[in-house]
């Protein structure tokens, strides 16, 4: 199907000759194209520019199928969360209720609660439940804007329930316009069986769980959450490793709760992304200044459980790059909004309105391991944009915290 958009306002990250991410100053740049079109055929982009130029050809040449009069909107690249935890049993506003009590994290995870909580329940769901629950979620942020999503498992902690997640990950791959990464994080949390001697645990997740997901290919990448309470650093190395030999790259859970060593192992074993980071100092910049590893910013939780900031300033400051995302999770975040995202980004983290959009979209794509067709607008790349309602500038996407301003949604080339 060939569908052309035509007369729209702004064309939003809009690239000629594509990267794979931007950091530092160039960060606070996007390039658009005002008064555009785009046309799509099939999945993919396959042209755009300003009108002035579309007129100037032979539109015979197009053959289109539907053109969509975009007078007054904006056009942008649908955004890339590239961190979730979105197949889950169920909400767990209760701890929400703990947590405004004056309960820690920490104190709601030694009572059994967070993530062990769901990983009980979700012991007693069919995989079909599972699925079912899981794809009201995935309609929420199609919605939402979002066309790319990373998935972990983890509230599984044993082999047959880590497994059961991972399938319901394959079933949402093949079921939905999304382009979906499964994450394999049986490390998500110690069980309390293990809770005096983890290293149990660690083995259980080498020897029995990783064979069996290399053996039905159900990941793309392994995670481990290391940090205080959770996996050491040595633990967490060990399943990164394992994990590197079934051709699982790392994605890490770093920093969320102090300096425990996250961010370097992570970089160590080439991490695409680290994610959390709010505590960051001198050396885990510096290490993240000579890596491939994206850095990455989920300002839903540390919005949700009142955590320390990361420091976004600090990092872009220091030419590097930062990605954005939900961690849409029970928890300690449950929205998967990527534009309320991009507003926490402004107003808590100092970002621009320009490093926000390249925040979700390009880093983001990235810290996935897709913005080689993804993240932007780019001939070549996946037709996935959304069409916003007749705004006055891109600025007032995350200005506009709370409105609804999607119009439509295009995933794959077709209108959602």
């Amino acid at each position: 199907m060939k569908i052309l958009l035509v007369n729209i306002k702004e064309l939003v990250q809009v690239e000629e000759e594509p990267k794979l991410w931007v950091a530092g100053k160039d960060m606070a740049k996007v390039h658009t194209i005002k008064d555009a079109f785009l046309l799509l055929r099939d999945e993919m982009i396959v042209d755009f520019g300003s009108m002035e130029e579309l007129n100037g050809r032979d539109l015979d040449n197009y053959d289109v199928l539907m053109e969509i009069d975009c007078t007054g909107r904006m056009v942008f690249p649908s955004f890339c969360d590239s961190h979730t935890h979105l197949v889950y049993p169920a909400s767990r506003e209760q701890e929400f209720v703990d947590k405004i009590k004056g309960l820690s994290y920490e104190e709601i995870a030694r009572r059994g609660g967070g993530i062990l909580n769901s990983a009980n329940r979700l012991h007693e769901m069919s995989e079909e439940e599972l699925c079912v629950s899981a794809l009201e979620r995935i309609s929420e942020i199609i919605y939402k804007g979002t066309g790319a999503v990373e998935i972990k498992s983890g509230y599984g902690l044993n082999p047959e329930d880590e497994i059961k997640m991972l399938r319901v990950i394959r079933r949402l791959k093949e079921s939905t316009p999304l382009a979906i990464k499964s994450t394999f994080l049986g490390a998500h949390s110690i069980p309390m069986e293990y809770r005096d001697n983890p290293s149990v645990y660690v083995d259980q997740i080498i020897n029995e769980m990783l064979p069996r997901i290399a053996d039905e290919e159900l990941a793309d990448y392994i995670d481990v959450f290391c940090d205080t309470g959770f996996f050491s650093v040595a633990d967490t190395e060990r399943i990164l490793e394992a994990g590197t030999k079934y051709g699982l790259r790392a994605k890490i859970h770093a920093n969320e709760l102090g300096l425990t060593g996250g961010v370097q192992v992570g970089v160590k074993n080439k991490a695409l992304s680290v994610d959390h980071l709010e505590y960051l100092g001198d050396d885990e910049i510096n290490v993240l200044k000579h890596s491939q590893t994206m850095p990455t910013i989920l300002p839903g939780a540390a919005f949700f459980l009142d955590l320390p900031l990361s420091p976004a300033r600090r990092l872009i400051d220091s030419g590097l790059p930062v990605a954005l995302a939900t961690d849409f999770n029970p928890g300690s975040s449950p929205s998967g909004d990527m534009k309320f995202m991009q507003s926490l980004g402004c107003i808590r983290y100092k970002m621009l309105p320009e490093e926000v959009i390249n925040a979700t979209t390009i880093n983001s794509a990235y810290a996935m391991g897709i913005s080689d067709g993804y993240g932007s607008i780019a001939r070549g790349k996946a037709a996935n944009v959304f069409i916003t309602r007749d705004i006055p500038s891109y600025q007032y996407f995350p200005y506009a915290y709370n409105s609804e301003l999607i119009e439509t949604v295009i995933l794959r080339g077709e209108i959602q």
